[in-house]
């Protein structure tokens, strides 16, 4: 989870209905497998660490991100979950890159290290921002330097040398909506968008309704080869 947007939501980011839904995204793409060890790079608040330590029989999480002010270690579900600032070496089994790859200049230089310095056989989960005619200040805000599609992403990954499994879009049933708005925009101004984050606090119902769309699409999102706001990719190294 990004820090910025930490800042915006605070707590409610446990009862948001993006967060809640991406979580449980990444839960159904992970079925069937119970990982020992989680390495979430770019973790910010540790959200999907978290998630997975209290969802999973997973022992112990590291999470990783530049932007910690200092190391810390902590319990979560009375197993241990470690911060850090960067690390060297890892024994984890699941890697997790949740919208991280999209922050950086040379994201195959970002995802890199992490490949060389896991087991073969690690799994890797990666979610990025789908699509850049979806281009927004919402990107600027969360200083992003692309959006991908399957295959951008795909080709990202292979050239890291990761074997691709899958790869699906999602929140495929609120694209046409949130494509209309943005293009939208785009048609009123030529100009470069104004960073402006887009994530807003919701009430219960907005909350429930949006989670309910998201909840009816997650059984065939794994068919979904089309179009979504995200795209989720997973993979290991051979």
């Amino acid at each position: 989870m990004d820090l910025k947007e930490e800042e915006i939501l605070g707590a409610d980011v446990h009862t948001h209905w993006y967060y809640r839904a991406k979580g449980a995204a990444l839960l159904r793409d992970l079925s069937g497998f119970q990982p020992k060890e989680i390495l979430d790079i770019g973790a910010g608040s540790g959200y999907f660490a978290r998630l997975l330590l209290q969802s999973t029989g997973a022992e112990r999480a590291v999470c990783v991100d530049t932007g910690y002010a200092q190391d810390r270690d902590e319990m979560w579900c009375a197993r241990p979950l470690a911060f850090r600032r960067s690390i060297t070496r890892s024994a984890a089994d699941l890697v997790l890159a949740m919208d991280v790859m999209e922050h950086v200049a040379d994201d195959a230089a970002l995802l890199r290290p992490y490949v060389a310095m896991v087991a073969s056989e690690t799994r890797f989960v990666i979610s990025v921002p789908a699509f850049n005619f979806l281009w927004s200040g919402h990107d600027v805000f969360l200083g992003h330097h692309r959006r991908y599609t399957r295959g951008s992403l795909e080709q990202v990954l292979k050239s890291c040398g990761l074997i691709v499994d899958w790869s699906h879009y999602y929140y495929g049933a609120l694209f046409p909506l949130a494509a209309a708005i943005r293009l939208a925009e785009r048609l009123r101004s030529r100009e470069v968008p104004e960073p402006r984050s887009q994530l807003r606090r919701h009430g219960a119902m907005v909350n429930a309704a949006l989670s309910a769309i998201c909840a009816a699409e997650r059984p065939v999102m794994r068919a979904n080869r089309l179009f979504g706001l995200t795209i989720f990719a997973g993979c290991h190294k051979p």
